[in-house]
């Protein structure tokens, strides 16, 4: 638990911010409500008493002193974090705390990489970045599936999302994205991100059951291709989508998701598979649950928790697979994701 220990959420109000929120709350954190627009935070704080607002704007550094002054740590939600990452990283180098983000945006994560390695180790600071449904939950899931191997041939991460109705904060930080690689795709190949224009593939995967084969986009590519390959040795890294969760994403008229129970959680439900492959043998580790964007909260949540307790394995910039014991993180996460180690088996 929490313990009372203070933990300010910036982007507190978006769609994920308040699961964090929530979550904080459940775990027995205390959130204080950060952001840029006061009014939001405010109403936010009236939803339940007790909840402290601390008003801040990314170009306003001293808001953002105010914002972590005496926080234990801190969890970034606010996108785009092309433009929100360093800045609040920035801060929280400053206060001496924990930073961690749900940050989707390859290139933004891969910035975070970039730019802070070296000072973050050097203060024996902890940065998270991706500490999400994408980019966290598929490399704790490739890291558990290596197991005691030291290397791997590649890795396939394939999403079986049943649906994906995209927030406004999604739709903003694709463009962003977009925009910065001029409208490119990306892929990790040969140990490099290379971009390229060719059109996507489409491609059968055998997903566990009850899913089952079913048609997936493939290299659609995700935030894993910056995680994964930041510590595990692993020079092909490839992420696959389910074909009617990405027809929702591109389609200019899905609607925002809406909750259905009691929780706030869509009825959008996903299945993860990760395979990493070494020669003829490839391991497997699943994981299933409800709302990709709720289930970031709990990935969110036991990360600072873990931070905080001394259960970590670096410092510096990491990954969740790299800072975390990977399989003991999944199962701390029922019951929000079901996790599943399956047995090792010859490639196909």
């Amino acid at each position: 638990m929490g313990s009372g220990q203070t933990v300010t959420v910036f982007g507190a109000y978006g769609h994920t911010g308040r699961f964090v929120v929530a979550q904080l709350r459940d775990r027995g954190f205390v959130p204080v409500l950060s952001g840029r627009d006061a009014g939001k935070l405010r109403a936010l704080a009236a939803s339940a008493p007790g909840l402290e607002v601390r008003p801040a704007s990314v170009d306003d550094p001293a808001s953002l002193d105010r914002a972590l002054d005496g926080a234990d740590a801190v969890i970034n939600c606010a996108g785009p974090f092309a433009m929100t990452a360093a800045p609040v990283i920035e801060a929280a180098l400053r206060s001496g705390i924990p930073y961690v983000d749900v940050a989707a945006e390859i290139e933004a994560n891969l910035d975070t990489f970039t730019h802070f390695a070296d000072r973050a180790r050097a203060a024996g600071a902890v940065i998270v970045p991706a500490m999400a449904f994408y980019g966290g939950l598929g490399d704790l899931l490739a890291t558990a599936a290596m197991g005691d191997w030291t290397a791997a041939d590649e890795a396939n991460i394939a999403y079986g999302l049943s649906s994906w109705h995209p927030t406004p904060g999604t739709r903003t930080a694709g463009t962003v994205s977009r925009d910065r690689r001029n409208g490119r795709r990306v892929r990790y190949t040969d140990g490099r991100l290379e971009y390229h224009d060719d059109q996507p593939t489409i491609l059968k995967w055998s997903f566990p059951d009850p899913m089952g084969t079913r048609e997936v986009i493939g290299e659609f590519t995700m935030a894993d291709v910056v995680t994964i390959p930041s510590h595990l040795s692993i020079p092909d890294v490839r992420t696959h989508m389910t074909t009617e969760a990405a027809r929702d994403l591109s389609a200019p008229d899905t609607p925002a998701p809406t909750a259905a129970d009691e929780n706030g959680r869509s009825d959008q439900t996903f299945l993860v598979d990760a395979v990493v492959r070494s020669g003829g043998t490839e391991r497997r580790a699943v994981a299933s649950g409800q709302d990709i964007y709720a289930v970031s909260a709990p990935l969110a949540v036991e990360a600072v928790h873990r931070i905080l307790t001394g259960q970590t394995r670096t410092v510096g910039v990491a990954s969740a697979g790299e800072i975390f014991d990977a399989p003991g993180f999944l199962r701390a996460l029922s019951p929000h994701i079901s996790f599943e180690p399956l047995q090792q088996q010859t490639a196909s």
